[in-house]
Formats: C-alpha cells, structure tokens, sequence
C-alpha cells in the first residue's frame, strides 16, 4: 500500500468555501483545480449537485488539491 501525500491546504476552509461558495467553484480555486473551478463557475457547479457533491467527499476527507495530494 502506497503513502498518500497530505496537501499543505485546509479542510476546514475548503468545506466553509464549498458550503458558501460552492456554486461557484471556489473551493476547487483554493485547491488549485483551476480548470474544473472554471467548469464549475460557469455551470452553477454542475446545478449545484456537483458542488453538493464535493461538499460530502471534503467531509469525508477524500478531497484532493491540484497536485493529487488529500485535503486534511
């Protein structure tokens, strides 16, 4: 089993910008998904059920920033 690297990133900020700002893709701005933070700016994240989405898995602690290392 390989070692997962821990981003220098915030949980608790990701999940407070994804509560409130979801909608708009912030949260995937501060974790550096830049392209996705523009798909998500641009379709209401998804209708809003993708920002729902990211919501659960920040929670869950499955989230990643833009270099692929979890959100803790």
């Amino acid at each position: 089993m390989s070692e997962q690297n821990i981003s220098s990133k915030s949980k608790g900020v990701a999940a407070v910008l994804c509560f409130f700002l979801g909608w708009l893709g912030i949260h995937r701005f501060y974790a550096g998904k830049v392209g996705t933070g523009i798909v998500w700016l641009l379709t209401g994240g998804i209708c809003g059920v993708g920002a729902i989405i990211d919501f659960i898995i920040i929670l869950c602690g499955n989230f990643k920033d833009g270099n692929g290392d979890l959100i803790k």
